[in-house]
């Protein structure tokens, strides 16, 4: 079983997603950090463990999804999540469960996530 530091960091990989999604006009971040991870609080299990995914992160995925609407708000999740993940190792199992969240939850973003994503890139 992986430990709450790991499981917090593999929740934040899925939202690394969210920073991805088209772009709109440069304003400033709206979504905080402790949004990002409140949202994504109920797929810790889930990314961690695998096993029955709880409606609860999906909901908090397209809730994600649906506030990081601005460039901005995309790069400052992602900034989040990878402030977030920092330091805390995770396996391949526990990358790819997270990179698999988005179309568990119909949630359609054309990018992978992962822990090497340049946030300054994200549009």
């Amino acid at each position: 079983m992986a430990s709450s530091g790991q499981l917090l960091k593999l929740a934040c990989l899925v939202v690394v997603m969210f920073c991805m999604v088209a772009g709109a006009p440069k304003a400033e971040a709206a979504v905080t950090c402790g949004q990002v991870v409140n949202s994504l609080v109920p797929c810790i299990s889930y990314v961690g463990n695998g096993g029955a995914l709880d409606p609860a992160c999906c909901n908090g995925v397209r809730t994600l999804y649906n506030l990081a609407q601005t460039t901005p708000d995309r790069q400052n999740v992602c900034n989040c999540l990878k402030q977030a993940i920092n330091g805390i190792p995770y396996t391949n199992t526990n990358a790819g469960l997270a990179a698999g969240l988005p179309a568990k939850c119909g949630v359609n973003i054309p990018y992978k996530i992962s822990p090497s994503t340049d946030c300054k890139s994200v549009k």
